[in-house]
């Protein structure tokens, strides 16, 4: 006879203590911690187990007795089923603490080394419509919420959306009616683009069985006031793909890009296809100020496939620390790990004498050499391969011992092969970005065997979440 299964915990008058991993607020039970997303520190509240694992429970909020001081109403009408602004419901203020607690508990808890107190976090001006890009994905599978009447009561007969995946899952899409991430015209776009839709019969993708028309759109803006916009389709329909392009052309003339990609995949990447270039420029153009008073800004040119920061204005304060912290005298030879499109690299570059970039992505390489052209930058040279491969004894030997080496690598961190041959080279030096204080206190804690963490400067990119990005500044002993 098979055992039956306990019913999970339902837990009455739980004290939330804490902000945690991935968003989530933290309390306990029984000796056992328990995460609770979407609930703030100070709220008391009862709440349903859903997951039990040896040493901690997750549950979700069934009832609020007391609300945390810290507690704001979101400005989100999604706020607690999209999986996009986890802390919208935290005040600012709060946010950058526990932002700033996250980047001081990694270190001493992970990294255990000396380091001097943590600079006071800087936060952004705007903590909505900051973001440069969004993607949105159709299905005929969205959720339906509890505003929704069934069809018996007259509901929606179909479920066609244009939004965001609920976490979790990959065939539901959470319909949005207006996200705050990113500023107009986007909104505007999404709901003129999914109208056009259903009024002219084009398909919603199934994520399941692979079937219908329309898969994503994406949308970047730049500071500039350059407006690029690609529709991704899952097969070629030469009639209702140029009907609908023909439409956003004629809707949104200040659109200076638009393009489109067939994506006949199972998944929904498009770094291996070939956008088409509808109207326009294949590009977008993106400034960022000099970090010199009076200099020229720098210009970026920003394609379909390119990375660039998603919060321009944070992007410039990042690597203004990253440049301070280096306290350039002119003369330095500079390494510029993780380089990306070269961004950075273009950042210093007229501080220095040279500086030498390395990254792992080819097409970014390519991106960064146009780049450099684009600002007159000519001290530049950038390689591109397996950063562990790359980056040994040869290579030093022939570019030579940088003086200051910046890193700004993936949130895995960078590879112990890669931080061995940092201790070998023994730079002056060392300015970590990082988007993971965790996998950045690890890798620290690694170079403690030759260096001293000098500055730890907190900045926050992504308001109403739980990320924070961290600059650090280590000097060889």
């Amino acid at each position: 006879m098979a055992r039956r299964k306990r019913p999970l915990p339902f837990i009455e008058n739980l004290e939330i203590l804490d902000a945690g991993a991935e968003g989530k607020a933290v309390a306990r039970y029984n000796e056992r911690v328990v995460f609770v997303p979407f609930a703030a520190p100070g709220d008391v509240v009862d709440v349903q187990v859903y997951k039990k694992r040896r040493n901690y429970y997750e549950a979700r909020i069934e009832n609020i007795h007391s609300e945390s001081d810290l507690r704001i109403k979101p400005e989100c009408s999604h706020f607690g089923l999209c999986g996009g602004c986890k802390w919208q419901h935290l005040d600012y203020d709060a946010q950058k603490k526990f932002k700033q607690k996250q980047v001081k508990d990694s270190l001493d808890r992970i990294a255990k080394v000396p380091y001097p107190e943590v600079l006071p976090i800087i936060g952004a001006e705007k903590i909505f419509y900051y973001r440069n890009k969004l993607e949105f994905t159709f299905s005929n599978r969205r959720w339906l919420t509890d505003l929704d009447a069934s069809k018996e009561d007259g509901g929606p007969a179909d479920t066609n959306g244009l939004g965001f995946h609920l976490p979790g899952m990959f065939d539901k899409i959470l319909d949005i009616e207006h996200c705050y991430l990113q500023a107009d015209p986007s909104n505007n776009i999404r709901l003129a683009v999914k109208q056009y839709a259903i009024d002219n019969g084009l398909t919603f993708f199934n994520a399941r069985t692979q079937e219908g028309l329309l898969r994503n759109i994406i949308i970047r803006n730049a500071v500039t006031g350059d407006l690029m916009v690609i529709v991704v389709f899952k097969y070629s329909d030469k009639k209702n793909i140029d009907g609908l392009m023909q439409f956003l052309s004629e809707e949104f003339p200040e659109i200076s890009s638009l393009m489109y990609v067939v994506n006949e995949k199972l998944n929904d990447s498009i770094t291996d296809q070939e956008p088409v270039l509808f109207k326009g420029e294949p590009y977008i153009m993106e400034e960022m100020p000099s970090p010199v008073e009076g200099g020229e800004p720098f210009k970026f040119k920003v394609g379909p496939l390119s990375f660039y920061q998603t919060n321009p204005e944070q992007a410039f304060q990042l690597y203004k620390t990253a440049y301070d912290f280096a306290d350039f005298k002119g003369n330095e030879l500079v390494y510029d790990l993780y380089t990306g499109t070269g961004t950075i690299a273009s950042f210093v570059a007229k501080s220095v004498e040279k500086v030498i970039g390395v990254e792992y992505v080819e097409d970014a390489v390519a991106d960064a050499k146009q780049n450099m052209a684009l600002n007159g930058i000519e001290n530049i040279e950038f390689y591109w391969g397996d950063m562990a491969k790359v980056l040994n004894d040869d290579f030093v030997s022939k570019h030579g011992k940088p003086d200051v080496l910046l890193t700004d690598p993936p949130r895995a961190g960078m590879h112990e092969k890669v931080v061995k041959q940092i201790l070998t080279m023994a730079p002056e030096k060392i300015v970590y970005v990082s988007c993971n204080p965790a996998t950045q206190a690890r890798d620290v804690a690694l170079l403690h065997e030759k260096y001293d963490i000098i500055k730890v400067q907190p900045v926050d990119m992504f308001p109403q979440t739980h990320h924070v990005e961290n600059v650090i500044l280590l000097h060889l002993r």
